[in-house]
């Protein structure tokens, strides 16, 4: 198991610290252009203040990386971006760009999507490991099963300890050394469904294929409100007009990934050419099959949503 060390302002700290009970974080990186690789899911990410606060003063559980224009980025993640409005998020930007502000340009950002994030009181700041580096621009990754990153895997489960029984039921199991590495399942916040689940679909509507990033949406298959889950296997990418239809009921997905379409759409609006037109198409599906739509939860929509 491994960890990286992630340097970040105070500012984008001292604010989501303010924000008790934050589901998920979006530690983004202004410049746009990579995707953040050094982990994998459930892997350990922590932030390290700039110096001279050579401290790590929190972290969390890295999800997916993905590079996103800053308009959906703050629509999926909003205050947990670190700033309180999308003018200040675009003016760091541009900050760290160094380049003229465009009020027309819809930056790319990279995000590293974070779970359960914590976030610790100065008194329980550690300091980075001897061998960091004054030079290290970004961050850097540490094998947690040797050290230095033996001992900074201990201080940091020592750090969560108390909250093991709430946040973090996960972090350490009964008659675990310190020292032995745990992955974490990453238990997803609504945006990083959103996200997740807008780039297993290859950015693209399932039903129609339609690029337009601005009018796709993440559509839960069994809503949260009724029991549904922030699960990539709950999720279908679909121009935002057919997502309204997929809640509603006027459309579903089979399982056997067809597409139907409600005969109350003529009955109720004496319309809908377009919409029976994609009648009986099969869907377009995520490359891996665990993040494909779970039979189980479109047979619930089948049955409790659509009109039929």
């Amino acid at each position: 198991m491994r960890a990286f060390v992630g340097i970040t302002d105070e500012t984008w700290f001292n604010l989501l610290a303010s924000r008790p009970g934050l589901e998920e974080v979006n530690f983004w990186q202004p410049g746009g252009s990579r995707l953040f690789k050094a982990l994998s899911p459930g892997e350990l990410f922590l932030f390290k203040l700039h110096a001279p606060q050579n401290f790590i003063v929190g972290g969390g559980f890295f999800a997916h990386s993905s590079l996103l224009p800053v308009s959906l980025a703050w629509e999926a993640f909003g205050i947990a971006n670190g700033a309180a409005t999308l003018q200040e998020m675009r003016s760091r930007i541009e900050k760290y760009r160094r380049a003229p502000a465009d009020p027309m340009e819809d930056y790319h950002v990279g995000c590293i999507l974070l779970e359960q994030p914590f976030f610790w009181p100065r008194e329980h700041w550690v300091p980075v490991p001897a061998d960091w580096k004054p030079n290290i621009v970004q961050g850097r990754t540490y094998d947690l099963s040797v050290e230095p990153g033996a001992t900074l895997l201990r201080q940091v489960q020592e750090r969560l300890a108390p909250e093991l029984s709430g946040e973090f039921p996960a972090v350490v199991e009964p008659g675990l050394r310190y020292g032995e590495p745990l992955l974490v399942k990453p238990r997803l916040g609504q945006g990083s469904f959103r996200v997740l689940v807008t780039d297993v679909y290859h950015r693209r509507c399932a039903v129609t294929g339609e690029k337009t990033l601005p009018v796709l949406e993440a559509a839960h298959i069994r809503p949260y409100a009724a029991g549904g889950e922030h699960r990539v296997d709950n999720g279908l990418l679909m121009r935002s007009d057919l997502h309204t239809l997929f809640d509603r009921g006027y459309l579903t997905v089979t399982p056997e990934y067809r597409v139907e379409v409600s005969r109350r759409i003529r009955e109720e609006f004496s319309n809908g050419r377009d919409y029976y037109a994609l009648h009986g198409r099969t869907i377009e599906l995520p490359d891996a099959r665990p993040e494909r739509p779970a039979p189980e939860f479109l047979s619930w929509h089948n049955t409790e949503v659509f009109r039929g």
